[in-house]
């Protein structure tokens, strides 16, 4: 089908930038055209982000039109520039010094200075003719607030994409209850002025949705949970190892910022060696993601360094790879009520490789839901003694009789991003023939 409207993206991470937020907006652009909409992306520049990953680039449609605008965030620019030796770390104390210091000064988020000019290149996009309607992706929030302004000045139709929840408001703790108030503001005008807003969890469409009905300032006419979903296999290019091998292999794909249960892998992992002192030849436990330097101390601490991996960034074929190369995947995200609503995006690419999955998460979760449901097995954040349990008997029976057959769920067809794509295409569909405008 040949695209005959677009769709303007107001989106910060685009290839060649990296990490789990790009693959989102990657999936609208790749699956849009064949419902008739083609795309035009607003996005960051190619080095504004310290994680990268060039093979990306390949997915990116040929139609689809980008609009860099560069300069990005001055908390990402400070960052790039104090990269240590190891090629890719960053010192976790600098970070939360940065961080600290931007949740004071840049509101919504250190993304401020980039949202006006990235509004400003949309806006002369827009007057050239042939845009349909604005959709803005976030995190960062600050997307939304140039969002809201293309679609004032333009009268598009505008569609809010809430990848996580407002991070200043969820993830972090506002400084004073002056910030608290702007932060609030702010998510309350975005939420109430969107004509459609998505969000990639049931429960957080939810609370975005109790949250517009408890403000005089009205509510958008439309919500939508559109799940992250994933790009089965496949459709992947491969790389890696993807075979059984001499080892049981316990893996973790992602980010590991804000990630305390990775510490509690690392402690489970060395209870098992302490029970099994052979077991150090045959375990190889591999956390494959963009990572600060506190980690491989701990894991020297540890004792751990011939049995942990930490490769660093990966291309995203490859960490496709290694979940399906796994003998145990691995699942955790930061703890804390701000997270409640999170399904992690992995998630589904996990569930795609078929391998079995440990999932560190609270009873009732969205995300241990989804695990519970594939016949995975769900523990207690920071239960490091019942995780050296799970992996002990897991690593048991794979010394007994190899390796444990893949099992894909058969209903994890309907997340795959081409149908959902589709979901989007009948919303935006229906906005442009109604007209809408909140």
């Amino acid at each position: 089908m040949s695209a005959a409207k677009r769709l303007l993206i107001l989106a910060y991470f685009y290839p060649p930038l990296a990490g789990g937020g790009v693959h989102r907006v990657l999936s609208f652009t790749r699956h849009l055209p064949a419902h008739g909409w083609g795309c035009t992306v607003v996005c960051a520049g190619e080095r504004d982000y310290w994680v990268r990953d060039e093979s990306l680039l390949h997915a990116v449609p040929a139609g689809t039109e980008v609009i860099r605008v560069a300069g990005g965030s001055g908390l990402a620019h400070v960052l790039r520039g104090r990269k240590d030796a190891t090629g890719g770390r960053r010192s976790g104390a600098t970070f939360a010094v940065l961080r600290a210091l931007s949740d004071w000064w840049l509101l919504p988020d250190s993304y401020a200075g980039w949202a006006p000019r990235a509004a400003a290149a949309a806006l002369a996009r827009v007057e050239r003719g042939g845009i349909d309607a604005v959709l803005s992706s976030s995190p960062p929030d600050s997307v939304h607030l140039a969002g809201e302004r293309v679609a004032a000045a333009s009268g598009l139709p505008w569609v809010a994409d809430f990848r996580d929840p407002w991070v200043g408001l969820s993830f972090r703790r506002p400084p004073t209850p002056w910030h608290a108030a702007r932060q609030a503001a702010m998510a309350d005008r975005v939420i109430a002025r969107a004509d459609l807003v998505l969000g990639a969890s049931r429960t957080h469409v939810a609370e975005l949705a109790a949250r517009a009905g408890r403000h005089a300032a009205g509510a958008p006419r439309r919500w939508l949970h559109l799940p992250n979903g994933f790009e089965p296999w496949a459709t992947v290019a491969a790389g890696g190892d993807t075979e059984a091998g001499e080892t049981f292999r316990l893996v973790f794909t992602g980010t590991l910022s804000l990630m305390d249960d990775a510490g509690t892998l690392l402690e489970a992992v060395r209870q098992v060696i302490a029970g099994d002192p052979d077991a150090r030849a045959h375990l190889r436990v591999e956390l494959a993601g963009p990572h600060d330097d506190t980690w491989p101390r701990r894991v020297a601490a540890l004792g751990l360094g011939d049995v942990v991996r930490m490769p660093g960034p990966l291309a995203h074929a490859e960490s496709r790879a290694r979940q399906l190369a796994a003998d145990v995947l691995l699942l955790w995200k930061p703890r804390g009520e701000g997270y409640r609503t999170m399904v992690p995006g992995k998630l589904y690419e996990y569930l795609d490789s078929g391998r079995p999955i440990v999932a560190l998460l609270p009873a009732g979760d969205e995300a241990a839901e989804l695990v519970e449901r594939a016949d995975g097995t769900r523990l207690d954040p920071g239960d490091a003694a019942g995780l050296a349990r799970e992996i002990a008997a897991r690593y048991a029976r794979w010394r007994r009789g190899g390796r444990t057959a893949a099992r894909r769920p058969p209903w994890l067809t309907t997340h795959e991003r081409a149908r959902l794509a589709g979901e989007l295409a009948r919303a935006l569909d229906a906005l442009v023939a109604t007209g809408a405008r909140a």
